[in-house]
């Protein structure tokens, strides 16, 4: 099977972070050779530096890149994915997996658009580009064992993975691990300012917050107790950690997060009808876009 995946050609449809995140993990991985891959986007500049970087086919011709691909990877931003199925409609061949890791964008639209049955959409996140993050996936009936398996592996070069059994599943992933990073990065540059308040420099306050969680994180992981736990062991009665939650929750700090993640979630799901609802290109012969230029 190793030796299979080695064969597999793969196309990015999209050529931005998290596509050369993917491609980085995947030689990294050895998941797939470098020969065996092309990245499709509008730039030519960036074609020739990701070929320059990774010695892949860069290029900004979407047909072409789809065509010679067994995996066809969508990559492109939420507002680009309409021009860019349709682009592809004709292009994509039905016994093509269509991986997806664009965000809000369900599957039976895909689906539909490029006619093809074997789809898998994901919800990475930004740790990723370091082979550190945590991929939530949900595939069609129709994807083979085989591609399953494919699907697992270059997924596994970005970090750790979650197949759910649901897709409804995916908008949620979007809100708390997609978005994830979103929150974590600005607790952390508000610890910062805090930090720089009191009197460190910005490059100290950095390297105390910067470490903190990091090791807050390992900790967290390694010891296997509930966070909750893990709160009350740093927390003696009349202490400073006790003052400092004392505020945090009358600032409503759980409440504040609980409504952002439930907006990103909303968020996720009305990308996901805005592109169905929206879509009048398939009621028009062969499905023909309107005269704009396509980007990914």
């Amino acid at each position: 099977m190793e030796e299979s995946l080695q064969q597999k050609r793969l196309a990015f449809i999209g050529s931005g972070t998290m596509a050369e995140a993917m491609i980085q993990g995947i030689l990294r991985c050895g998941v797939a050779a470098a020969e065996n891959i092309w990245a499709s986007g509008p730039r030519k500049e960036r074609a020739a530096e990701l070929t320059e970087k990774y010695g892949i086919h860069g290029t900004t011709d979407n047909r072409e890149a789809a065509r010679k691909a067994d995996v066809v990877v969508l990559s492109v931003k939420p507002q680009r994915l309409r021009m860019v199925l349709h682009e592809l409609r004709g292009t994509v061949r039905p016994e093509q997996l269509v991986m997806s890791i664009v965000a809000g964008a369900k599957i039976s639209y895909i689906a539909q658009v490029l006619g093809t049955p074997s789809v898998i959409r994901v919800m990475p996140n930004t740790p990723a580009q370091i082979g550190e993050g945590i991929s939530v996936w949900f595939a069609t009936p129709q994807v083979t064992p085989e591609q399953r398996e494919v699907g697992r592996r270059i997924l596994t070069a970005l970090g750790e993975e979650i197949e759910v059994d649901e897709e409804r599943f995916l908008d949620m992933a979007t809100a708390v691990s997609g978005t994830g990073p979103t929150y974590v990065f600005l607790i952390m540059e508000a610890l910062v300012d805090a930090a720089v308040h009191l009197g460190f420099s910005r490059r100290i306050a950095e390297a105390l917050v910067t470490k903190t969680v990091l090791g807050s994180v390992l900790f967290a992981r390694q010891s296997n107790m509930h966070l909750a736990q893990l709160r009350n062991m740093v927390t003696s009665p009349g202490g400073t950690s006790a003052e400092a939650i004392y505020q945090l929750d009358k600032g409503s700090i759980r409440t504040v997060l609980s409504k952002a993640v439930w907006a990103a979630y909303q968020k996720s799901k009305l990308l996901g009808e805005t592109l169905s609802q929206d879509d009048e290109l398939d009621k028009r012969p062969n499905g023909s876009p309107p005269s704009e230029k396509l980007e990914t």
